[in-house]
């Protein structure tokens, strides 16, 4: 018999369990995308943290069930008698797979916690940024420079971990002297009003620049210039443009600058 006889008389045999299957994979397939658009637009307008830790967990759902509807009629496996095994082997694989067990628990922690959520300011072990996904094995961090660190949940949950508040978070901060003498609000105002002008397109937004004076020097009057940056921008690049929008102001006491006294 040659092999395409060999071929037809395989199909003819099991034409039936390929339409199950392929009925089954497209109906999966179908089901899996539309509930996890589902889920997402759900999670985005509930009280529950948005993360791909969820839509996962939902599509694992599906995908075992019908992995699960299959086995019998297709590949002639009892479900019973494979989960058993499973189970039987379960304990030398979750040895195996301590470290990523205890992410995904650690994952579900933070979240069902509300610990943190995507779009957080957070500070964890040295790093400090947004958080831009939790997943199975681990939580994405995008720093403001644009490097992703990516951090095991383990770790998160005993790790020192300190949200910001996003005000805090974009804050920089100049220090100045001003002359003695010098009318006070009038030199406030300029200030705001230069470095407002000055960080046009570098500024969040949301907040506005804030003078406040810190007490008296030998020079003059001490204070600093709080200014926000906006999201995306360092905050080296804000604290420049600021010192650089009142750096010839007729106010400052330059002889402050530098001084070790």
């Amino acid at each position: 018999m040659d092999p395409v006889e060999i071929l037809m008389h395989w199909l003819a045999k099991n034409y039936s369990k390929l339409i199950l299957l392929a009925v089954v994979l497209i109906v999966a397939a179908l089901i899996d995308k539309a509930l996890t658009k589902v889920v997402r637009r759900m999670l985005d307008k509930s009280q529950v943290p948005n993360a791909s830790i969820f839509v996962n967990i939902l599509r694992v759902v599906v995908w075992v069930f019908a992995i699960g509807t299959l086995l019998q009629p297709v590949f002639g496996i009892n479900p019973t008698t494979l989960f058993t095994a499973l189970g039987i082997g379960g304990l030398a694989v979750s040895l195996g797979l301590k470290d990523t067990i205890a992410n995904v628990i650690g994952g579900f922690g933070l979240m069902l916690g509300r610990v943190i959520q995507p779009g957080d300011y957070v500070k964890v072990a040295g790093i400090t940024g947004t958080v831009k996904d939790i997943n199975w094995r681990q939580t994405i961090v995008r720093e403001r420079n644009g490097n992703e660190m990516v951090i095991p949940n383990s770790i998160l949950n005993t790790a020192s971990l300190e949200k910001l508040d996003p005000s805090n978070e974009c804050l920089v901060s100049v220090p100045f002297t001003a002359k003695a003498g010098v009318d006070v609000e009038r030199m406030k105002a300029d200030i705001v009003s230069t470095v407002e002008h000055a960080t046009v397109g570098l500024a969040n937004p949301q907040y506005k620049p804030v003078v406040k004076l810190n007490g008296f020097t030998p020079y003059g009057i001490d204070g600093t210039i709080y200014a926000f940056a906006k999201n995306d921008l360092l905050l080296s690049t804000m604290a420049d443009a600021v010192a650089q929008s009142i750096a010839h102001a007729d106010y400052l006491e330059h002889r402050a600058v530098g001084s070790g006294e």
